[in-house]
């Protein structure tokens, strides 16, 4: 119990930051609390929503949000994650983790070499 509590404080710390608690959290509860993929998932949306109000709140505070670029991500965000859930449903378990496997390591590579402009 005192695990999942560190757990969920460390990467409620980094979702804050915005460096992807969320997958942290997936991975953590999926490969160490036997936490089936589907079930993470869910559980994952409910921290999703406790956590982000607070980072959100901040980087408006800190004039860190282009407006502009959250109409056209939640106008493609919104469908886009109902026709997600609606094919994750229907897939097979095993297939869904290794696509989010492979999702991470394609943004866990492009992190680390793609260049940033200052």
């Amino acid at each position: 119990m005192i695990w999942a509590i560190l757990i969920g404080l460390a990467t409620g710390i980094l979702s804050g930051f915005g460096v992807g608690g969320g997958s942290l959290l997936l991975l953590y509860l999926t490969m160490f609390a036997g936490v089936s993929q589907y079930r993470a998932g869910g559980i994952n949306l409910l921290y999703f929503i406790a956590c982000a109000p607070a980072a959100l709140v901040s980087h408006i505070k800190n004039q860190l949000v282009e407006w502009n670029a959250v109409k056209w991500s939640v106008a493609a965000g919104v469908p886009t994650s109902i026709l997600a859930a609606i094919g994750a449903a229907g897939m097979n378990v095993s297939w869904l983790r290794r696509l989010f496997g492979v999702l991470l390591l394609y943004i866990g590579c492009k992190e680390l070499f793609t260049k940033r402009k200052n």
